[in-house]
């Protein structure tokens, strides 16, 4: 009787436990993309240079650069999966705009800082000009009251297009004059890193970076910090044009992000410290996202995003809905047949089944399971096998009672021999969620992990829970006869 009231606190202190867990906020239930909503993108990493066909080590190097990028960005229960040979899918849950995204993790994020070359002033005065001139007609471009302001006007003129067009080789190519701004634009970039030497410092010695609010507040500015070894090859950078007029240029992907001057007073050392700071005009989600692609590091092989889709919430929601409409109705469907076939151990059976839903939601938030479409189907079939369970623990008990055995002494026979039965057939279920996980990929792993994690307690409420509840309610002499559990006319005539 001891032991008995003992395994009944334990289990109701489980159960009050593994309530607190399912109201408590700081453990909430994380859903997938396919509940929750947000957006999937599909990256193709391809080869290039002597690389002609990309190796798995090559892939999860690209893997990782990426996630510590998806860290950076702050997405919420993100996923990042390897498929195929070449492939990764990444999903953002409740990111609704993958635009941004698209954009921090597709490129390549080689930084480099290069001294302007020598006897290149004024072209690249002149480049820097229209580059500032082409970038404020695109922002203005961009709103959609601008076509009666006179801002316009502040931009170059038709004239002034058309020269520069020809003086860097486009005449003729854009078909619009959105697409020959454009064009103008990515031109002066190259142009304006052509006027540069060679990259004299990477950002393969840096160490970290950050971004700080200026102090005037009105822009933001990317902090760098390198290693021992690029902090002296930037001194010596800096040391070289300190004084001369000369330019340091900061090159992001190809693209010149950051022009600055370096004061006479740096002649001697150079910029020591061993850190700089990259200024721009930046809003605070452009500082952001240029952080991240620093921090994350250099693509080692360029990616293509093949695919961007698109969950809407409300879809989310319905599938929320729906899916609670499915286990509701499994559990109910389930609750009815045991009652209608089993009596009193069906009433145990519901109860068990309870408890065993209520482990499961806790250990999902615990562990941190991210419960998906598949998941939440891994979790319906662990309920078949919890079911199953109790009905070959039942079927034994009616089997005993049939032959004439005692109540008392048929439960104890019935739990005996299921369990081996029990066991294996839990233990062969868990071989394959072995499987599915770690040889599969993507909502296959979450199908497998609530599979395994319902077909383990599964095996703990059928011979712990289900045991302890029907030896509680043998404890009362009403509820202590044989017809509870059979039919009178399937009893023996000694039995009834």
């Amino acid at each position: 009787m001891a032991r008995q009231q003992g395994w009944f606190a334990l289990i109701l202190a489980l159960a009050i436990a593994a309530g607190s867990v399912l109201i408590s906020p700081g453990f909430p239930l994380e859903l997938g993309l396919d509940l929750r909503g947000g957006s999937q993108l599909t990256l193709e990493v391809q080869p290039s240079g002597e690389i002609t066909k990309v190796k798995p080590e090559q892939l999860e190097a690209v893997k990782a650069v990426l996630d510590r990028r998806v860290n950076g960005l702050g997405v919420a229960e993100s996923t990042l999966q390897t498929v195929g040979d070449n492939q990764l899918v990444l999903q953002l849950p409740g990111e609704t705009d993958p635009t941004r995204a698209a954009e921090v993790l597709g490129s390549t994020a080689l930084l480099e800082f290069r001294a302007q070359k020598p006897g290149t002033d004024e072209e690249l005065r002149g480049l820097m000009q229209l580059r500032a001139q082409l970038e404020s007609v695109l922002e203005l471009n961009k709103s959609k009251d601008n076509s009666d302001s006179g801002d316009q006007n502040d931009g170059p003129s038709p004239e002034q297009l058309a020269k520069a067009q020809k003086e860097l080789g486009l005449e003729g190519t854009a078909d619009s004059e959105q697409e020959q701004l454009e064009q103008l634009l990515a031109r002066a970039n190259e142009e304006i890193v052509d006027r540069f030497e060679p990259a004299g410092l990477t950002g393969k010695d840096l160490v970290t970076a950050g971004r700080q609010q200026q102090q005037n507040g009105s822009s933001w500015e990317v902090t760098l910090t390198f290693n021992r070894e690029g902090g002296d090859k930037f001194a010596e950078l800096t040391r070289s044009i300190a004084g001369t007029g000369r330019l340091l240029g900061i090159v992001l992907d190809g693209s010149s992000i950051s022009e600055a001057g370096v004061g006479e007073q740096f002649k001697a050392a150079g910029i020591t410290g061993g850190s700089a700071v990259i200024t721009g005009n930046f809003t605070a989600e452009d500082a952001r996202d240029l952080e991240v692609k620093i921090r994350g590091g250099s693509l080692p092989l360029p990616v293509e995003i093949l695919e961007v889709r698109t969950i809407g919430p409300s879809l989310g929601a319905e599938n929320v809905r729906r899916s609670l409409i499915a286990a509701l109705a499994g559990l109910v469907l389930v609750a009815i047949f045991m009652l209608l076939v089993y009596r009193l151990a069906g009433v145990v059976a519901v109860l068990a089944l309870s408890l065993y839903a209520l482990f499961n939601l806790a250990a999902y938030e615990l562990i941190g399971v991210t419960l998906t479409l598949p998941g939440t189907a891994g979790f319906i079939l662990s309920i078949g096998m919890a079911v199953d369970a109790n009905v070959l623990i039942f079927e034994r008990i009616k089997d005993e009672l049939r032959r004439g055995n005692t109540l008392i002494r048929s439960i104890e026979t019935g739990f005996s021999q299921a369990f081996s039965s029990i066991v294996d057939g839990h233990i062969t279920t868990l071989i394959s969620c072995a499987a599915l996980f770690f040889l599969g990929t993507g909502l296959v792993k979450g199908f497998a992990a609530t599979l395994g994690i319902g077909v383990l307690l599964s095996l703990f409420t059928a011979l712990t829970c289900t045991r302890t509840l029907l030896r509680f309610l043998m404890s009362y002499q009403s509820l202590r006869r044989p017809t509870n559990f059979l039919p009178a006319r399937q009893l023996p005539s000694s039995a009834v």
